[in-house]
């Protein structure tokens, strides 16, 4: 479908009446899908799986088209103030057809995940206040065991040591971090960087693999 608008004012309307369709869906969902605030904006399509009391969204919270939620997990998804959850982003901690139930995450205030992300939080993932994460990034807390070459990898097991995002950080466009890293407060990822290794605190890394070319003073 395409919109044309004649001038910004009718843009501006188009955008209240979007915005008002979004919060009223949010407020009905709020007492079947998850517990907290019931101001809440959510779009077309968002599919939410779960028992309500394993998803907590905090205030003015924005969940865009298409975006999964599966909140079956040991500590639950928990979505801070002024969350913006992106259009198509998955956040998936356990698998749909049984196996080990996975960690979860925790979101802090004023941060965003980006389009078409993939947020999988089989280990425990945490990410802190005012985190930009930007489209089609990949986040994944877990590691298959591949060190016997007689046994089938995908019967080896997993590891799980989590990844932590500290405050005020900007993740850049297509960024793959694997689990047991830690990005440390302030730092840049820049785009399609692959992270395997934790940062020093406001560092800015770069490439596959991320290595650090600078510090923002």
């Amino acid at each position: 479908m395409i919109l044309r608008y004649q001038n910004s004012d009718q843009y501006k309307v188009f955008l209240v009446f979007s915005l008002a369709r979004k919060v009223f869906r949010g407020f009905f969902k709020s007492f079947v899908y998850f517990s907290g605030c019931h101001v809440t904006a959510i779009g077309k399509d968002v599919i939410f799986v779960g028992k309500r009391k394993d998803l907590y969204v905090g205030k003015y919270v924005k969940i865009e088209d298409g975006v999964s939620i599966q909140s079956v997990s040991e500590n639950g998804v928990r979505l801070g103030d002024n969350v913006t959850i992106c259009q198509n982003a998955i956040i998936r901690p356990s698998g749909f057809y049984g196996g080990v139930l996975g960690k979860g995450l925790t979101m802090g205030h004023h941060s965003s995940i980006g389009a078409f992300s993939y947020i999988g939080c089989s280990g425990q993932i945490t990410i802190g206040d005012h985190v930009m994460i930007g489209p089609r990034c990949t986040m994944i807390a877990e590691q298959h065991n591949f060190k016997d070459i007689n046994i089938p990898m995908q019967k080896q097991g997993v590891s799980q040591k989590g990844i932590i995002i500290e405050d005020d950080v900007w993740i850049g466009a297509n960024v793959t971090i694997l689990d047991g890293v830690t990005i440390r407060s302030g730092c840049v990822i820049g785009a399609g960087a692959v992270v395997t290794k934790s940062t020093e605190p406001h560092g800015i890394y770069v490439g596959v693999p991320a290595k650090k070319i600078g510090i923002r003073n």
